[in-house]
């Protein structure tokens, strides 16, 4: 990857860069001898942003895996828990259907 001011790359023109991107040459941007910017093709983008999203997952995945107890309650046991009997969540879900096809 080369690297270029904000002023070369001003002087390059937006077209030389996206050529340079679009045949792989990746070009970072710096500005005060920092990069602030990387010109990347679009299908390195949409490579980098599936990359994240599987990262993304696979730490979630690992993160319930590290925390989970094993232990389930089952829906008898939640209604229990919070007060409620199959016959209420029953009817409340009966009053929300026929309230939706009125």
């Amino acid at each position: 990857m080369s690297t270029l001011s904000i002023s070369d790359a001003s002087r390059a023109g937006v077209s030389a860069l996206v050529s340079s991107a679009e045949q792989g040459h990746d070009v970072a941007l710096a500005r005060h001898g920092r990069v602030v910017a990387e010109v990347v093709s679009a299908d390195e983008m949409d490579g980098l942003r599936r990359d994240r999203d599987t990262l993304r997952d696979a730490a979630l995945v690992m993160a319930r895996f590290a925390t989970d107890s094993g232990v389930r309650t089952d829906l008898d046991q939640a209604m229990k828990a919070f007060g409620f009997t199959r016959e209420e969540l029953e009817a409340e879900l009966a009053a929300e259907i026929g309230s939706t096809r009125s």
